[in-house]
């Protein structure tokens, strides 16, 4: 290995280190008791923005009528003037039925007071500690309302009135797959005017059917807008909070742009209003997602509003507040329809929907990285587990199929290694020859390499190619459903996460270890030998320990899948390097000029031309 290889691996090495410590989380936090059904998560559980605000309602708002909101949601008159006015004031007050739904997919929970989601948990997922998985729970009351200012000033949130439906208190509502179920919620204001809420279920769809319909309520609906809601984003599920953290995130449709927005600063919040055509709104967190999407005709604008807050021993939460601005257009009578969809951040399932809201799907840079997880790598995984139950399998299979397919650039980056190794006595001669004059030093180490047509990046030019493979790989086991809580063997209980063998009982300064991984080490190991079977310059002897330490620190809080699948590629190519170095470095150093003769030279005559010369 030469100078110019070496330093051309280390560039590529510190920077696929960089990339991927800036998007590697920290370690797990873990729970300092057990937690209720609501709050599954190291510091997990939804938390409230710190300022307790509802999203703002973009148009033509007064600063007062803005100032209203904090009361709003708290549910206490701070203004002085009355939280709902005189309207809406006498529906503030009720008591509350509610109805469950129960699918194979989810239960959900509903209730008169707002018309809202109570509670929607998932009946095929479970928590990092074995709860069922509650990403709308009762801590917050529910969600998704209505919110619009009224004729009189006042900011109405529909979460805080009390509808009525034609259902006894507790009831519960099976569905069979494709079986379906209408409800409805009606907020009756006098003999004519009426907010109604009508929710269509579906066994065996995440999605339902949301219709918010006004009847003769043009005057009592200010500014000819209204909005959709979703204020208290999802509960945490996973054992780390700061890496679901890292996934949390805001998404709107704006006009066939995807528009993202992350609160990644504590106590920072952020907000973006848009404007124009927008399709939907979501809110995502590691694996679950909930999304409103309009049907029949588009909102208006989106607003998105985030925060990031710290729970106890170092966690953070990320919550969202996302809202479809829709036209009221004052007729007697508007209904507008929405699709709702709050399950799992499964690529395929929401592709099937056909309104981009795959593109939640966290998948690496949208230019380069996603392509190749989005069309390559996943729809492989799909393939080989379509045959093979279990996913450490496949990543193996997987591994070496891939191992086939990159054995052209492998092979050529060992002989490039080996050549420029064979070469290192005589570039050592060019050296020592012309130590006064760097110039011709130059020239003559070039004049060498081109006289046995060896490239000096050639080693290190394969790896730069497989970069963008690694970090599609890299993205996929950190954020596809299917392997969540994926069990492979012994120690590997999930191949989404890190597999622990050992809790430090410290943590290690800058890295931020606190436990060791296996397959990490394992990897580090493969890696190790393979260094040792590689270089064989003296004054490169660092390099032999210095990669496999620094890739341990960094693939050590990587998920399990991912190491396992380097630890095979590492495993494979020790062979292939074990069979490459059976071979004399002599025989890979031949001149063109010495092929080209090898080649042309003339086959020995046969007896009978002989005999014939003879005659």
């Amino acid at each position: 290995m030469g100078k110019t290889e070496t330093i051309g691996i280390i560039i590529i090495t510190l920077v696929l280190f960089a990339w991927m410590y800036l998007n590697t989380p920290k370690q797990p936090v873990h729970p300092p008791s057990q937690q209720s059904n609501s709050e599954q998560a190291v510091g997990s559980g939804n938390t409230t923005p710190p300022n307790g605000q509802a999203p703002q309602m973009p148009g033509k708002l007064a600063a007062r009528e803005r100032g209203l909101k904090n009361s709003l949601v708290a549910g206490k008159d701070t203004s002085g003037i009355g939280i709902y006015g005189q309207t809406f004031a006498p529906y503030s007050r009720g008591k509350s039925k509610t109805i469950t739904i129960e699918t194979g997919l989810y239960t959900a929970t509903l209730t008169t007071q707002g018309g809202m989601i109570k509670d929607w948990t998932l009946t095929k997922y479970k928590t990092w500690n074995g709860y069922p998985v509650e990403l709308v729970s009762y801590k917050h009351s529910g969600d998704f309302n209505v919110l619009f200012q009224s004729a009189d000033g006042r900011l109405i949130n529909t979460q805080g009135l009390y509808f009525h439906a034609p259902f006894k208190n507790n009831t519960v509502v099976k569905l069979a797959k494709h079986q379906t179920y209408k409800l409805s919620f009606a907020l009756t204001l006098g003999d004519s005017s009426e907010i109604v809420r009508d929710y269509t279920f579906t066994g065996g769809d995440y999605n339902f059917i949301s219709q918010v319909e006004f009847m003769n309520m043009e005057q009592y609906i200010a500014n000819y807008q209204y909005q959709l809601v979703w204020q208290h984003g999802l509960n945490y599920t996973e054992e780390n909070s700061v890496d679901e953290s890292s996934f949390s995130t805001a998404y709107a449709d704006n006009g066939g742009d995807i528009v993202t927005l992350e609160a990644s600063k504590v106590d920072h919040p952020v907000s973006q209003t848009l404007s124009g055509t927008t399709s939907w709104v979501a809110q995502t967190t590691k694996y679950f997602v909930s999304a409103i999407v309009a049907k029949g005709r588009n909102a208006d604008g989106a607003y998105l509003e985030g925060n990031e807050a710290p729970l106890p021993n170092g966690g953070l939460v990320r919550s969202y507040n996302t809202a479809l601005q829709m036209r009221y257009e004052g007729q007697p009578i508007q209904a507008d329809s929405f699709m709702v969809y709050i399950g799992p951040l499964d690529y395929n399932l929401l592709k099937s929907y056909h309104v981009g809201l795959e593109e939640t799907v966290g998948m690496g840079w949208k230019w380069v990285i996603r392509p190749i997880a989005e069309y390559v790598m996943l729809p492989a995984f799909e393939f080989l587990h379509s045959f093979i139950p279990n996913y450490g399998l496949v990543i193996i299979l997987f591994s070496i199929i891939l191992k086939i397919l990159l054995n052209p650039l492998t092979l050529s980056s060992m002989k490039s290694m080996r050549k420029m190794q064979a070469l290192q006595p005589m570039m050592e001669d060019i050296k020592e020859k012309y130590k006064e004059d760097p110039q011709k030093m130059n020239q003559a180490v070039m004049n060498l390499y081109k006289e046995y047509k060896i490239n000096p990046l050639g080693g290190c030019l394969p790896m730069v190619l497989q970069l963008p493979i690694l970090y599609a790989l890299w993205a996929i086991f950190r954020s596809n459903i299917v392997l969540r809580q994926s069990n492979f063997f012994w120690w590997i209980k999930d191949l989404s996460i890190p597999d622990t063998i050992l809790r430090l009982p410290f943590t290690i300064p800058v890295v931020g270890m606190n436990q060791v991984s296996g397959l990490a080490l394992l990897m580090a190991i493969t890696m190790f030998i393979q260094q040792k079977m590689t270089i064989k310059d003296p004054r490169q002897q660092f390099m032999v320990w210095f990669m496999p330490v620094m890739f341990w620190v960094l693939f050590n809080n990587f998920p399990a899948g991912l190491n396992l699948y380097y630890f095979v590629f590492n495993l494979l190519s020790i062979g292939q390097q074990y069979m490459m170095n059976k071979k004399p470095s002599e025989e890979l150093l031949v001149k063109p000029t010495q092929q080209k003769k090898k080649a042309t030279r003339p086959s020995r005559p046969i007896m009978g031309n002989r005999s014939m010369r003879r005659m």
